[in-house]
């Protein structure tokens, strides 16, 4: 099927409220819209999402999305039934009467787009009833997860092969944001993908500033820890811990200090769990203390810290959790504080592992990843060089051991080149593309949001996400809500103008937007 940059533009602008791609992203979609297997390895915020999301719509028929975790899959539904696109997600948690309908309707051909975990397809009677679905292609997200050598192997995947031979005129894409050289070709053949059309972008994150620093005792850790937090009091921030005892003592002791906290692990059970993500994620309270059991996919763009309180097994596991910041493209910090404990706690874990092979690879991450820890090279070229990519660049100016220091840093270690250690501004290189480019630019710089005007719009957003138990960016991301503050739109023509803002949303919520910017709300 071909489609004409308008008609993708129309599409875009009409669901996403957006007036361009980001240069990959419509490449990407065109190869989907064109019937190729697709692989795409592309940075968390890098708008993955869209390049299955949007060629679905162009399609009809239902993508079947495969991916890992549940809340993932309510959240990335939710976000398309507000764009007013048909989507659903099909998972254990809901009632029998509730999944056999969701089946029913996808039989119809009700929905763009299905999710489902990899679970769900290994059962024995998920082929048979996909092969009654008006099936478009499938998406496979975090596709990394099909690798051994990846950091969050799944054995489930690995039995995916079984979608190319069910469905062997359906192409399959694979999607994923940190998957080493042996990783890829690992995807590409487990899922047997026909002459894919290969992407792979930068793993370079310029606006994420990387921070490691080994704590000689647990005061300084925390110490460190409360010192970033202030610098980004009322901020979205994620705090990883080792262990769930780390989480429930770290959650509690910033509680007592004023620092509103909430925990998130694997042994609570599933309606605490959900609630207390959602809970952080309609930004009621904007610190989550949590282990690596929270995360995976999630699609929270303001997070404008993630803070590692210990090593954690592999670069490829901390550049996943780390790249949950900034997602908007706005700067943020990833501040890893570890203590030398760190490396002999992990490799007793790996010691611990029977499978030779297993017990190697465990063994070859830790040795990468105190290498980074330690590293006197650009942190960023080092992620670089780790995920295969050649970077022309030796120094990125926004990690520690380039010279970033934040102010909030009281303590001041020896520079690993010797340098000075004085706080510096920060200076941005090579500033990543926006996700997309406004539609028209005033020549007229915009004022600044009136912060009593932004409370408003925010409070409002929280109140809507609630009504329908959806997290509150679904209602508007953070940047959008700030340039309605900042544009202060007296209409729907200039509402429409807003990043951000499409036709779907603008009839939905405009009324109310508009009475707000117009104090009369």
């Amino acid at each position: 099927m071909q489609a004409s940059e308008a008609d993708l533009l129309s599409i875009l602008r009409r669901h996403w409220g957006y007036e361009a791609f980001r240069p990959l992203q419509e490449r990407v979609i065109r190869s989907t819209v064109g019937g190729h297997d697709v692989a795409l390895v592309m940075p968390t915020g890098g708008g993955k999402s869209l390049c299955y999301q949007l060629p679905a719509v162009v399609l009809g028929g239902t993508c079947i999305v495969v991916s890992p975790l549940i809340a993932l899959m309510k959240d990335q539904a939710a976000h398309l039934e507000a764009a007013g696109i048909r989507a659903a997600a099909l998972n254990s948690t809901m009632a029998p009467d509730e999944q056999r309908q969701v089946i029913r309707d996808a039989a119809a051909g009700a929905y763009r787009l299905l999710y489902l975990s990899p679970e769900r397809l290994a059962r024995a009677d998920t082929i048979g009833w996909l092969q009654l679905v008006p099936i478009s292609f499938f998406a496979i997200d975090e596709a990394h997860c099909i690798s051994e050598w990846g950091h969050e192997f799944r054995p489930e995947y690995r039995e995916l092969w079984r979608l190319r031979e069910a469905f062997p005129q359906r192409s399959i894409s694979a999607f994923t944001a940190s998957a080493t050289r042996r990783v890829r070709h690992d995807i590409l053949r487990q899922l047997r993908l026909r002459d894919p059309h290969c992407y792979i972008t930068s793993f370079r994150r310029p606006n994420l500033s990387y921070i490691v620093r080994e704590c000689v005792d647990p005061f300084l850790q925390e110490k460190l820890l409360l010192g970033a937090l202030e610098a980004h009091k009322g901020r979205n921030v994620i705090v990883y811990c080792p262990t769930i005892r780390a989480v429930e003592s770290t959650t509690a002791n910033l509680n007592r200090r004023g620092i509103r906290a909430i925990p998130y692990h694997g042994q609570m059970e599933a309606p605490e769990r959900t609630r207390n993500q959602e809970i952080w994620m309609s930004d009621e309270r904007p610190v989550l203390v949590g282990t690596i059991a929270f995360g995976l996919g999630i699609n929270k763009p303001s997070v404008r810290a993630v803070i590692h309180l210990s090593l954690p097994k592999s670069l490829e596991q901390y550049y996943q959790e780390a790249g949950r910041a900034g997602r908007d493209g706005e700067p943020a910090d990833c501040l890893l504080l570890w203590q030398r404990s760190d490396i002999g706690l992990l490799g007793h874990f790996a010691s611990q592992i029977e499978d030779e092979e297993e017990r190697k690879r465990a063994w070859w991450r830790l040795k990468v990843m105190r290498g980074f820890a330690e590293t006197k090279v650009c942190r960023q070229r080092q992620i670089c060089v780790h995920f295969g990519e050649n970077p022309k660049w030796g120094r990125c100016e926004v990690c520690d051991v380039c010279g970033y220091g934040p102010e909030w840093l009281a303590e001041d270690p020896p520079h690993p080149l010797g340098l000075s250690r004085r706080p510096k501004k920060r200076r941005m290189v090579a500033a990543p593309e926006p996700a997309v480019v406004p539609r028209s630019v005033s020549a007229e710089p915009l004022p600044e949001a009136d912060p009593a005007l932004v409370e408003r719009v925010r409070i409002w957003r929280l109140e809507k996400a609630r009504e329908a138990a959806v997290p509150a960016y679904v209602i508007l991301h953070d940047r959008t809500l700030l340039e309605i503050c900042r544009r202060r739109p007296a209409d729907f023509a200039e509402l429409l103008e807003v990043p951000g803002v499409g036709p779907g949303k603008a009839e939905r919520f405009g009324a109310e937007i508009l009475e707000l910017v117009a104090g009369r709300q």
